[in-house]
């Protein structure tokens, strides 16, 4: 799903912001097509949301919360071209309230014809998309709770199938639920508007990501890893994952209203919102199939969502609980340590299956959600004693004009943070003593400049995300989305863009590996192996790591663009050439060399059809269009011949120079045959060429 703000993080099977996705994507194809594709361009500016001041001393209390949030969601809605949104909030044990805002239906232009239908917070479903990830780890723990399930046995031992893996290190379910099994991402079926219902074993089974990182080692986000956690409950169960949830989590705590089942049972069907691009453009979108469902196939309303909210605060629902004290302050903890991810420990960790939120110094969890609609997000507040603590959960039903949901998702998540529970105060309006953020002193004191100035050494060079698809013809991603940290005089880091975020941030040195956002509230922390950065925790799922010296944008943009340009004014040449000599009435060239120079021509033109077929099939991929095989595999028979087309370029440049045919066709000749084995390069860097075309 997709990478968000803090406190927002990265969500379901698709993501969120669509736009800064196929951004990414628009970027490299527009390297590919000569316009350059340097850094990833960043989603147009978020809708300025205007937040409420809050009183010296905010309390919770329904009066409050609904006012405030009457002034910040329709605002919100309207600014970033968003149709409707569904909100509930609770509090030491009580559903404080529960609100919709804007539409469900929009009507003519909508999905059932009728007149606008208002959101009902309890009527109304929306789709939480990777927050069905809580769901999915509940689950999971009832089975380790149950004894069936051992977070740190080899997760092979309960499949049915064989997982590939390139590691010693066996894959744990707490490596699973941590987001740390090694996986790379695949984008290829996360998300189908057909219809026709998921299968489970059958997404696992077919064409698993490769793994690249040593399990444990490297948090970064894995939707097949979480779906193989919920796999793991059909097996040890013997139930559906969908029936097994909708039996032991719904019934258990009354969530009548919600469900995994796609598409919805008759029951629900009629009470589905809408989910829309914008409001411009106010037709509702088919139900979205998330192929793997434990990773984001629930369908909820915000009451319900509530229930689940006050079940993991340990509040008395008049159900059955949902897990053991004991089990759920487990699940609630930070879930590895040192031992596992090194000085990457220093920063925020996952618990297992909530990432920590914190803010103001509060310890928050949560999980956010996206789809190519709905967007979501739940965070926890957790109390001191069972049942107390706050919980807020909030879903909007479209992406928003340029995004524009993302402003207002963080100006609910940010405001609400630091309305009620502000820096400082030790309750923040309610009850929440004992509840610490991280194992982190927020307000710890800057290092020496002369040792920040060592550390920062260190850090300085180019980075990519640690979700990322290396194996894949999707690996070119990286070079539009990757992070250039600078080392400056004063000790402090300049990250570019910084960490979750499309502006540059400034870092200080607060310990060895700790580093804290100037005039923000994110920490970093840093794994030093051997004198060298190894990585870069900024959120507890995602790591920055180190660029390997031959993708460096410094090498790889100069060559790509370098190449594309000498090509392509090659194959305009060609035409002018030949007018230019019929004008002055020059001899066409003898026949020696002739086979060489049609076959480096045709091998020209490959290259520039191949890369102009790149740019439009990668950005449709990102798009969740499917690309057929038979395309794919087109492209790569020209990227091929372009690539073949060296040897002949070089008998090409051999003959011009013994022939002694004019320094300009020799330099000519020579620019050509480097721009084929640079882009033969790339081709077989990014895996163009590759075998394998799943993605």
């Amino acid at each position: 799903m997709s990478p968000h703000d803090a406190p927002p993080r990265p969500s379901a099977p698709t993501r969120a912001a669509r736009s800064r996705r196929v951004g990414a994507l628009v970027a490299v194809a527009a390297a590919a097509l000569l316009a350059g594709c340097g850094a990833a361009p960043g989603q147009g500016p978020a809708p300025h949301v205007t937040t409420p001041a809050a009183p010296e001393t905010a309390r919770l209390t329904p009066a409050d919360v609904n006012a405030w949030l009457d002034g910040v969601i329709p605002a919100g809605l309207e600014n970033g071209g968003v149709v409707g949104a569904t909100v509930s909030v609770v509090h030491d044990g009580q559903v404080l309230t529960a609100r919709g805002y804007g539409l469900a239906d929009t009507g003519e232009n909508g999905n059932t014809g009728e007149a606008p239908t208002p959101v009902d917070p309890e009527k109304h479903l929306f789709r939480p998309g990777s927050v069905s990830k809580l769901v999915t780890a509940t689950a999971v723990m009832q089975q380790v709770q149950a004894g069936k399930i051992d977070l740190d046995a080899d997760i092979k031992q309960y499949l049915d199938f064989d997982l590939p893996t390139e590691f010693d290190t066996p894959i744990t379910t707490r490596h699973l639920l941590t987001h740390t099994p090694g996986f790379e991402e695949r984008v290829a079926n996360l998300l189908r508007l057909d219809g026709v219902p998921a299968n489970l074993r059958e997404a696992l089974v077919t064409d698993p990501p490769a793994q690249v990182y040593a399990p444990g080692t490297t948090p970064a986000y894995s939707n097949y890893g979480n779906s193989l956690a919920g796999y793991l409950v059909e097996r040890v169960t013997g139930t559906r994952f969908e029936e097994y949830v909708e039996r032991e989590v719904f019934d258990r705590i009354g969530m009548t209203s919600s469900s995994f089942e796609q598409p919805l049972p008759e029951r629900l069907k009629d009470r589905m919102s809408g989910g829309y691009n914008d409001s411009a453009n106010p037709v509702a979108q088919p139900f979205e199939i998330v192929t793997t469902p434990p990773a984001g196939a629930l369908t909820a309303s915000a009451t319900d969502m509530a229930r689940f909210m006050l079940a993991h605060l340990g509040a008395q629902t008049g159900g059955t609980p949902l897990l053991d004290e004991a089990t759920m302050k487990l699940m609630h903890e930070g879930a590895l340590d040192a031992e596992q991810l090194g000085g990457l420990a220093d920063g925020p960790r996952m618990t297992l299956g909530f990432f920590d939120e914190s803010r103001n110094g509060h310890r928050i969890i949560g999980h956010g959600g996206d789809t190519n609609f709905f967007h979501s997000h739940l965070q926890l507040y957790p109390g001191a004693g069972a049942g107390k603590g706050t919980g807020l959960f909030v879903s909007f039903n479209s992406t928003g004009v340029n995004g524009g949901v993302q402003g207002v998702r963080n100006a609910v998540l940010n405001g609400f943070a630091d309305r009620y529970f502000p820096k400082g105060a030790s309750t923040g309006g309610t009850s929440t003593e004992g509840a610490s953020a991280m194992e982190y002193d927020h307000d710890a004191a800057p290092l020496a400049r002369d040792e920040a100035v060592e550390l920062a050494a260190r850090v300085q060079g180019e980075y990519d995300s640690s979700r990322r698809m290396d194996s894949t013809l999707l690996s070119a991603i990286d070079l539009t989305s990757r992070t250039t940290v600078t080392a400056r005089e004063d000790g402090t880091l300049l990250f570019q863009p910084g960490p979750a975020s499309a502006s540059p941030a400034v870092y200080e040195a607060v310990g060895e590996h700790t580093w804290r956002e100037v005039g923000g509230q994110r920490v970093l922390a840093t794994r030093i192996e051997d004198g060298r950065v190894t990585g870069i925790a900024y959120e507890d799922v995602f790591t920055l790591l180190p660029t390997p010296a031959q993708r460096s944008a410094g090498l790889v943009l100069p060559v790509l663009l370098g190449s594309l340009v000498v090509l392509v004014l090659a194959v305009v040449s060609w035409p002018i050439a030949a007018v230019a000599r019929r004008s002055a009435g020059v001899a066409p060239r003898d026949r020696a060399g002739r086979l060489a120079r049609v076959l480096a021509k045709v091998g020209t033109l490959s290259g520039v059809l191949a890369a102009a077929g790149w740019a439009a099939s990668v950005t449709a991929l990102m798009q969740l269009q499917e690309i057929p095989a038979a395309q794919i595999r087109s492209l790569q028979l020209l990227q091929l011949l372009a690539a073949l087309a060296v040897v002949p370029a070089g008998v090409r440049l051999y003959d011009d120079a013994r022939r002694r045919t004019g320094w300009t066709r020799v330099v000519g000749s020579a620019l050509v045959l480097l721009a084929l084995i640079g882009l033969a390069w790339f081709a077989v860097e990014f895996n163009f060429l590759a075998p394998d075309i799943s993605y």
